[in-house]
């Protein structure tokens, strides 16, 4: 069957589009899609019905034609050519209609749905504004607050709640094809004229006005830095204030900006390594995973309870262990008590909470683990305290049972090494609040098995996790590459910065939070005990850590003391500068024989990103991340990075390797930790990106 296939059933003209897999409007979709409604305003149809074979309606566009140049018929195009037919168009959606899919399905005279069906506009998610009527129409259809919350969120919605707003006309029952001809027929027999979304028009008010400017308002602080959100706002506000084509004029405008900016391509570039990194290279083709029905969890700790409650979410029984009854009991308390806020923020119903908790059971014995599939610790970071763990696991779990560490530094090999079957181990790094974060570092051992590691990568999208392989090395991605961002942040501050410069700079850039911010977070005595086991050698330069130190010694220890690198008000949390906290800079600065000066916002940034691209060219080159997209998932996905910066291999092509490389040497000052890395400086003269030697690496 070619893409786009016509037929005359009786009186209904019905278009057919077939391709596979998710119906993306390619150009020989768009070409065959307007062909098709030429041919029926010829015949003896006397209603056009469109529908998408297989699993979906139009999921979007094409995303690989944007980097081409434009072929026609453009979308634009299709939507004329829908809208003006002197015969009614009706949309049979099925599956999704996103972006322009919807956009098609806006421009047809009347639209029908199966009840499982999800609808949206999630251009915003691609640094996008729809492009082709979705702000003009959709807002005609469902109103000013409806399209703002469906387009600047790009989240889709039900048929049901489509059918509620007036984006779609008519849930179906039944089959699509034959439920779709009745519904054109019974429009047919009514008469009904060709309402076409365009032809409706909006009143502006003084509300509509307050509307938008709130809306705004929200997005400079959700989207911080984003600007497509802010012109899907002018857009919808266009199409209550200004005519039609005026509206689609603009829109149009915007959209080109859009797709032709470094937001958008980074956002695409995220898009596609989100779908690259799941991807293990060199494995054998058809080598099967392992099933896992059963799984264990050992300490009950925010971490344990939280990867518990993944599995359970999925549907998988859970054994949750920890050391006795006192500290299971405060582990379960956890998981019901998780549960129960999702029940009270209306995300979660009670019956479907109930479900969950009967899934998870709680022991203190060891040889209630002895039939599970899948094993994770999730016990204090001490690599003592984990071989015991796995010395207990290698003596009770069954032959097959794959062993899994959730450590965020320690060696998966030396763990393995306490078991006699290091085949079987794994690391399985999650990242906190473990049932919240999408990012899952899946670490291989250098014995680890192909089918274990397969068996990981597969299980992390059950539970709705983004699996990233590593290598094993001290930090692994993530935390190796923060390792060196954090010491960074710490330089800044003794050489002349403040704790609300700093994360000003990397917040107003983009990032969730500063480094300080998060370290106060987190705790500034977690790092402290860390780095007390620490060699002087594998500290480093004091300089890195000076300022830390003190501050702990003086009971600063962030959010929980109430006092870090800011004082925090002791119920809202908000945080406020201290100048107890320069006169501790100052001090160890004077200490270390630093002499402070005044930084501008740009050094810092460059400090700090360039930081993590330094390390990111390493660890490539060491083969512990498979590509730069990985790399770049991992910082998006896990520590708060901008996604519409890219990721920090993203932003290093964006800004040049050879600037890149210039700010290195540049600030290096006899400092080694500022050398570049071989490879950086390597594709630097070669005049070529991250993405181009990952494109030419076998």
């Amino acid at each position: 069957m070619s893409i786009v296939h016509y037929q005359l059933i009786d009186n209904i003209g019905l278009i057919r589009l077939n391709n596979p897999p998710v119906n993306a409007l390619s150009q020989a979709l768009r070409e065959g899609l307007i062909e098709a409604v030429k041919t029926a305003q010829n015949d003896n149809s006397q209603a056009l019905v469109i529908l998408g074979e297989g699993r979906t309606f139009i999921a979007g566009a094409d995303i690989r034609e944007f980097n081409q140049a434009p072929r026609a018929p453009s979308l634009p195009d299709v939507i004329e050519a829908l809208e003006n037919s002197r015969k009614p168009v009706i949309a049979a959606i099925h599956g999704n209609a996103l972006g322009g899919g919807l956009e098609v399905a806006l421009a047809c005279h009347y639209r029908c749905a199966l009840p499982n069906t999800k609808l949206g506009l999630p251009e915003v998610n691609l640094g996008l504004i729809p492009g082709s009527g979705g702000t003009q129409r959709a807002t005609r259809l469902i109103g000013v607050e409806a399209a703002l919350a469906l387009i600047t969120s790009g989240k889709p919605i039900s048929a049901a709640k489509a059918q509620s707003t007036g984006l779609i006309d008519q849930v179906l029952d039944g089959d699509l094809e034959s439920s779709a001809i009745a519904y054109a027929n019974s429009l047919i027999n009514q008469g009904a004229p060709l309402k076409r979304a365009r032809d409706l028009s909006l009143t502006a008010s003084a509300e509509v006005t307050a509307l938008l400017d709130r809306y705004r308002q929200q997005l400079a602080k959700r989207a911080r830095g984003q600007t497509a959100p802010q012109y899907i706002v002018d857009c919808i506000g266009d199409a209550v204030h200004l005519p039609f084509d005026e509206g689609m004029a603009a829109e149009r405008k915007r959209f080109i900006e859009c797709k032709q900016s470094s937001q958008s391509a980074a956002m695409r570039h995220i898009f596609f390594a989100e779908r690259q990194a799941g991807k293990v290279s060199g494995l054998a083709d058809g080598l099967q995973a392992r099933p896992i029905n059963t799984v264990a969890v050992i300490g009950g700790g925010t971490m344990g309870a939280g990867i518990a409650i993944n599995f359970a979410n999925a549907g998988l029984p859970v054994t949750l262990l920890d050391i006795n009854q006192e500290a299971l009991q405060r582990g379960l308390g956890v998981v019901q008590k998780t549960y129960q806020q999702s029940v009270n923020k209306g995300k979660l119903s009670e019956a479907r909470r109930t479900e969950c908790l009967a899934l998870i059971k709680g022991t203190t014995d060891y040889a209630d683990l002895a039939q599970a599939d899948l094993v994770i610790e999730a016990v204090f970071e001490n690599l003592e305290i984990k071989q015991q763990v796995f010395r207990q696991l290698d003596a009770i779990c069954r032959a097959g049972a794959i062993l899994a560490t959730n450590t965020s530094y320690q060696d998966i090999d030396l763990i393995a090494s306490a078991t006699s079957r290091p085949q079987d181990v794994i690391g399985l790094h999650f990242f906190s609040p473990a049932h919240v974060m999408k990012l899952l570092e899946v670490i291989r051992g250098e014995h680890t098995a192909d089918d274990v590691l397969l068996t990981a990568m597969t299980l992390a999208k059950t539970i709705g996790k983004m699996p990233v392989l590593a290598g094993n090395c001290y930090g692994f991605i993530g935390n190796r590459m923060l390792r060196q961002y954090m010491a960074e942040a710490q330089r800044c501050l003794i050489e002349g910065a403040s704790p609300e410069q700093i994360d000003g700079v990397m917040e107003r850039w983009g990032m969730a939070m500063g480094p300080l911010a998060v370290a106060d977070l987190a705790g500034l005595d977690i790092s402290y005990k860390a780095r007390q086991a620490l060699t002087a050698e594998q500290k480093g330069d004091p300089k890195t850590y000076c300022i830390a130190d003190a501050l702990v010694e003086m009971d600063r220890l962030g959010q929980k003391s109430g006092q870090g690198y800011y004082q925090y008000h002791p119920e809202t949390r908000a945080r406020l500068a201290d100048p107890e906290v320069i006169g501790v800079i100052e001090t160890q600065a004077a200490a270390h024989g630093v002499e402070r000066r005044k930084m501008d916002d740009e050094e810092i940034l460059n400090h700090l990103a360039f930081a993590l691209v330094n390390e990111g060219a390493k660890i490539l080159a060491e083969g512990i991340a498979q590509r730069p997209g990985d790399i770049d998932i991992v910082y998006a996905f896990g520590y708060g990075f901008p996604k519409f910066r890219g990721g920090p291999m993203h932003y290093a092509d964006t800004v040049g390797l050879q600037q890149v490389c210039d700010r290195l040497c540049q600030y290096r000052k006899g400092d080694d930790a500022w050398q570049p890395a071989p490879l950086l400086t390597e594709l630097a003269k070669q005049g070529k990106t991250f993405a181009e030697w990952s494109e030419e690496s076998p």
